[in-house]
C-alpha cells in the first residue's frame, strides 16, 4: 500500500502539473481538495480520467469520487479494493 500512495502522489504531481510541490510534501491524509493541495472540479475530473487509465476504474457517480478523492490514503485504499490493472 505504502507503494501505491506514493505512486498516486507522483502521478497527481505530474498529471496536474502542481509546481513546487514533491510527493515528501504531500501527508498521506491530507485533503486533496479546499485547504490541502487545493485541486478543484478540473483537477478531479483528471483524476477520474487516471483511474480509468491507470487501474481501470470507472467511476459513474460523483458523490462516489467526493468520498475517494479525499486524500491519497482515501484513493490508494479504493485502488487497492477496486483496481482492474
Amino acid at each position: 500500500m505504502e507503494a501505491l500512495k506514493q505512486e498516486l502522489k507522483e502521478k497527481i504531481i505530474n498529471i496536474l502539473n502542481l509546481e513546487d510541490i514533491t510527493p515528501e510534501d504531500v501527508n498521506d491524509n491530507d485533503p486533496l481538495f479546499g485547504d490541502g493541495l487545493g485541486l478543484d472540479s478540473i483537477d478531479a475530473l483528471e483524476l477520474i480520467v487516471m483511474l480509468d487509465k491507470d487501474y481501470g476504474i470507472k467511476l459513474a457517480d460523483p458523490k462516489e469520487g467526493k468520498a475517494i478523492f479525499q486524500s491519497i490514503e482515501t484513493m490508494a485504499a479504493y485502488i487497492s479494493e477496486k483496481r482492474t490493472k
